[in-house]
C-alpha cells in the first residue's frame, strides 16, 4: 500500500508515533515533502473535519489527530520552509477583549493547522488594536474573532470598524463566531463572514483566502 494513505490512516487513529516513523520513511523515499503534507497529512486532518461537522467524531478524536498531525510536521516543517513551500494561507485567532472562553477559538484553530493553514493564536482577552497590528505585522489576509459573552459582542465591531477605518479591507478579511453571534450581527458590524461552529469557520475562511486569490489574479 502507498505510504501516504497509510499517514492519513494513521492520523485518523490519532496513532502520533506511527505518522512520526511514516512520515519520515516518506521522507527518505524521496517523495515530496508538499505531496506528503497535501496526500497524507491534510487529507487525513480533512477527514476528521469531515466527521467532527456530521458529529461521527468529537472533541477527543480531533485532538488526538492534531497531536499526530503535529508529529508529521515536525519532520516536514523544516523541509517545507527550505523549499520555501507556501502555507494555505495565515490566519490570526483569538478571543476578544473581556472574554476569557477559548475552547470553540482553539479548536477552529486545530482544524485551520491541519487544513494547511499557519495560525497566530493571540489567546483571550484581545485589544481590537491587537488583532489588526498583529495581521499586518504577520501578513495574515484573515482575523478569526470567537466571543462567548453579549458583553464583548461589540468589540468585534471595532475590529471591523479599525480595518475600515485604516482602509484595510483588501487586504485583511474578518470571521466571527461564538454561541451569542449570529449571521445577522456579522452583516450589522460589516465582519466578511460567520462560523456558526468549527467546521464550518474553517470552511468560510477556505472561501475568503479563496476569493482574495481569484481577485489578485484577475
Amino acid at each position: 500500500m502507498d505510504i501516504l494513505p497509510l499517514i492519513a490512516d494513521s492520523l485518523l487513529s490519532g496513532d502520533d508515533d506511527r505518522v512520526s516513523e511514516l512520515t519520515r520513511q516518506a521522507i527518505e523515499q524521496g517523495i515530496p515533502p508538499k505531496q506528503i503534507l497535501d496526500t497524507g497529512l491534510i487529507a487525513g486532518m480533512t477527514i476528521i473535519g469531515e466527521r467532527f461537522k456530521a458529529h461521527e467524531v468529537f472533541l477527543p478524536e480531533v485532538l488526538m489527530a492534531a497531536k499526530a498531525m503535529h508529529a508529521g510536521m515536525v519532520q516536514l516543517k523544516p523541509l517545507l520552509s527550505k523549499e520555501g513551500i507556501p502555507s494555505a494561507g495565515r490566519v490570526v485567532l483569538g478571543s476578544v477583549q473581556g472574554d476569557l472562553h477559548d475552547i470553540g477559538k482553539n479548536l477552529v484553530g486545530i482544524l485551520l493547522k491541519g487544513a494547511g493553514f499557519d495560525v497566530i493564536d493571540l489567546g483571550n482577552d484581545v485589544a481590537p488594536e491587537t488583532f489588526v497590528e498583529t495581521a499586518l505585522k504577520q501578513d495574515a489576509s484573515v482575523i478569526g474573532m470567537s466571543a462567548l459573552l453579549t458583553t464583548t459582542m461589540p468589540v468585534m465591531k471595532r475590529v471591523a470598524d479599525l480595518i475600515n477605518e485604516r482602509d484595510l479591507g483588501g487586504k485583511i478579511r474578518t470571521i466571527v463566531g461564538g454561541a451569542p453571534v449570529s449571521e445577522e450581527f456579522a452583516r450589522e458590524i460589516g465582519a466578511d463572514a460567520y462560523g456558526f461552529d468549527a467546521a464550518s469557520a474553517v470552511d468560510r475562511v477556505k472561501t475568503l483566502v479563496s476569493e482574495d486569490q481569484s481577485e489578485r489574479d484577475s
